[in-house]
């Protein structure tokens, strides 16, 4: 078959198009690696581009030896953990009798769940009721405020209702019940929108300050986003958690980056062909 001129300069536009948008997002990425493991004085003066130079661990050293860093890092973790779990089983649980037309007023309960992507109780009235809830200073108040995002709750009752409905009537026949065929039946074959809602679940509240700012106060609690944004960010703060030169401070940041974000980009690649198909069937049908 004959390709066309028109198809091979959009194709060519395309690509090259693709490559640049790599390189803008990958070039911050390899900066970081680089300079965590270069000499500190280097890279305090500009010296250091996208290849190490006086290469060194001395960084990584300085950083695994915070005990802060494992407390946060374990914070964080049981943080993700929690909410992820979380968020999926309700999520699940909402959206798949909202993809069921006989639910009575269902109509109405999307409206409603519509309404809060527009609107929201604000800051204040939200910390007041984690306060009277007695949820401050514990993990139920990084968790429950953020648990159903009204988003992915659409994306997974638009998957569900592409599902053949012949299945879940074997299953009724057999003798589930609606828990029972949701758990048995539609969630095994939902692992792409599932692995999809869970990754960004997970990765927002792996990157998430804000709400332990606002709902935490002991040290103890803080996820490791709050030290990251100590050392990186507050400079005044810094030495609350490194006490070292300003030069030794430059590849520290680095280094802090590396360690919080390592993880989180080492579970993409496990679970990439779930996400781009429940990305896709999400998106288009509905």
């Amino acid at each position: 078959m004959k390709v066309s001129l028109s198809s091979r300069v959009f194709d060519t536009v395309n690509v090259l198009l693709m490559l640049a948008l790599t390189a803008v997002t990958l070039y911050p990425i390899v900066y970081v690696a680089v300079a965590s493991i270069s000499n500190p004085g280097l890279v305090a003066s500009g010296e250091v581009n996208l290849v190490p130079r006086g290469l060194t661990w001395i960084a990584y050293e300085r950083v695994l030896e915070l005990p802060q860093l494992w407390t946060s890092y374990w914070n964080t973790i049981r943080y993700t953990a929690v909410q992820t779990g979380l968020t999926l089983l309700i999520t699940a649980m909402m959206a798949y009798p909202l993809a069921k037309h006989w639910l009575p007023g269902r109509r109405l309960i999307l409206l409603l769940a519509a309404f809060t992507l527009l609107f929201n109780g604000g800051l204040i009235p939200t910390f007041l009721v984690v306060q009277q809830l007695g949820m401050i200073n514990t993990i139920w108040a990084i968790v429950l405020p953020t648990l159903v995002n009204t988003w992915y709750l659409f994306v997974m009752r638009t998957f569900f209702e592409a599902l053949p409905a012949d299945l879940e009537d074997a299953a009724t026949i057999d003798g589930c019940g609606s828990l029972g065929v949701l758990l048995r039946i539609v969630l095994p074959l939902s692992m792409p929108v599932m692995m999809t809602v869970g990754l960004f679940t997970a990765v927002q509240q792996w990157n998430s300050f804000f709400d332990a700012l606002i709902f935490l106060n002991e040290r103890a609690m803080y996820p490791l986003q709050i030290l990251l944004r100590g050392i990186v960010i507050k400079d005044a703060a810094s030495d609350t958690y490194v006490a070292d030169s300003g030069t030794f401070l430059v590849t520290i940041k680095y280094a802090v980056i590396m360690v919080a974000t390592l993880p989180i980009l080492c579970v993409y690649p496990f679970i990439q062909k779930y996400f781009v198909q429940g990305s896709m069937i999400g998106g288009i049908k509905g």
